[in-house]
């Protein structure tokens, strides 16, 4: 069956936003809770919002409030210091616009943080639907999200694919029981093994739009 939807990950998937958000906790870890914490162990906290993971991990817990205002103002702000998209996505997900594919996104960000980015990096207008951590009882590597996005469109598991950069995504996708793919074609990427292999691995945008050309013009030409 040919392609309907394109489900993402945003992270590390859709926008190199990785970095920004590593500063943000740092900045907030260190000033509050008196603690430096590392890229790795910050990535080990991921799967909750950004607020869940501040409050499940501050052992200062008086001062988690405060410092959930300033991470969103600290990530907020890193936006506009520097530049995050990348031209061949945006590239992209003009294509798939244009041949009537459908475009998701499955993000354990918080929908108060997808915003911040998708509106400064102009990329909201491309999404057919969003499900953030704000939506979901159960975060990636459950599939409840893309269970969630798949029943929201009316879309079969055999007319999607699903694309992320960590190992929490590949094991989404798997078990959700659509084909999946790991990327790691932005600057960071939060894993570079996967616990199972995806269905492939993209290092370049361009390789993964050749691939989705070649199904989408093989089907409509049947």
């Amino acid at each position: 069956m040919s392609i309907q939807v394109v489900l993402f990950d945003f992270d590390g998937t859709l926008a190199d936003t990785l970095p920004l958000s590593f500063h943000a906790f740092k900045a907030v870890f260190k000033q509050y809770d008196n603690r430096d914490v590392t890229n790795d162990e910050l990535i080990a906290m991921f799967g909750p919002t950004e607020e869940g993971i501040i409050s499940d991990n501050f052992r200062d817990k008086a001062s988690v409030p405060q410092a959930i205002h300033d991470y969103y103002s600290l990530y907020e702000q890193g936006h506009y210091d520097s530049s995050l998209s990348d031209q061949a996505i945006i590239d992209l997900l003009q294509f798939l616009k244009e041949q009537n594919v459908k475009i998701g996104v499955i993000t354990g960000k918080s929908r108060r943080a997808f915003h911040v980015s998708s509106e400064a990096l102009h990329l909201l207008h491309f999404f057919d639907i969003a499900i953030t951590g704000d939506d979901v009882e159960k975060a990636k590597p459950d599939p409840e999200g893309i269970f969630k996005a798949l029943d929201t469109l009316g879309i079969h598991q055999s007319e999607a694919v699903f694309v992320g950069d960590s190992n929490a995504d590949i094991l989404a996708g798997m078990a959700a029981g659509i084909r999946t793919y790991g990327v790691q074609w932005l600057s960071t990427s939060q894993s570079l093994v996967y616990d199972v292999l995806p269905d492939r691995i993209f290092m370049r945008v361009a390789d993964f739009r050749e691939l989705l050309a070649e199904e989408i013009v093989f089907h409509r030409s049947r």
